[in-house]
């Protein structure tokens, strides 16, 4: 696990920066959905929440984070590389034959737990990761990271109920409520509301936070996890889709839509 002195906000901008360099050698990459959620890993990872051995990926003494939201963490990659599971230079390679770090990750991946590639599954897998460490006696915790746009699945509510029914306090959803999907705003497709009253009125324990202020993030995770509610926790990170980037921020399209080469050159340069 890395130490909390690490500076977090210049961690993410370094992050954003990796990211956008990935996506400008790999552009099959989705690039918009991974630079919001960039705040929100960089607090699991470098913010002394999760228990973690990138020389034992499978430690049993680890945490468990499943990336539900997995086409949108390529963001993750140079995390992982930075935290030792893999070689930097990996980073340069990804998508390209013969590299383990492809367009939509898998478990193939030192680091990643599950299967990503179809979307809505991860919370109910992280439910029953966190049943059955609950029973075993474990106190490791499983952290989820999900799109708003995923929890039209009803298989999500599904775990939500079943997480409340067996209060399993050792279970963390986070939102990444970027609020646009593949093809517009959730709010014009199915409109989520309240999310977080919607949670609550679940059984869960909730919190809003700027999912962008990665300190906020940080202090919003280390409060839940420190305090066992009898309930299983959500914290909804309000984001933006495509952030820091021009035409693609907050685009109804950015899902889908590739950034020109130059502009990604440009962002580089500015952005050292």
């Amino acid at each position: 696990m890395k130490n909390d002195f690490v500076d977090l906000r210049a961690k993410a901008h370094w992050v954003w920066r990796e990211t956008l360099a990935i996506h400008r050698r790999a552009p099959e990459t989705r690039l918009a959905s991974s630079l919001s959620s960039i705040d929100i890993f960089v607090a699991l990872y470098y913010g002394g929440v999760l228990r973690f051995n990138p020389a034992d990926p499978r430690d049993a003494g680890r945490d468990r984070c499943v990336i539900s939201k997995g086409h949108g963490s390529i963001c993750m990659y140079p995390i992982l590389a930075d935290l030792g599971y893999f070689p930097m230079e990996e980073l340069q390679h990804v998508c390209e034959a013969g590299s383990f770090l492809g367009g939509i990750p898998d478990p193939v991946i030192p680091g990643y737990e599950t299967v990503n590639g179809s979307l809505g599954h991860g919370l109910g897998v992280a439910t029953g990761m966190a049943l059955g460490l609950k029973r075993s006696g474990s106190d490791r915790s499983v952290f989820v990271v999900a799109g708003d746009g995923e929890l039209h699945e009803g298989a999500n509510w599904e775990a939500i109920m079943f997480a409340s029914q067996h209060k399993l306090d050792n279970l963390h959803l986070i939102v990444d409520d970027n609020r646009i999907s593949m093809l517009g705003y959730t709010e014009d497709i199915v409109s989520h509301g309240e999310l977080a009253t919607r949670l609550s009125a679940f059984g869960w324990d909730c919190m809003e936070v700027d999912g962008h202020d990665v300190l906020a993030v940080q202090a919003a995770l280390l409060q839940q996890k420190a305090h066992a509610a009898g309930k299983p926790k959500a914290i909804i990170a309000r984001t933006l889709k495509g952030h820091g980037v021009p035409g693609l921020e907050n685009a109804p399209l950015s899902h889908i839509i590739n950034p020109k080469p130059e502009l990604i050159d440009d962002l580089l340069e500015k952005n050292r």
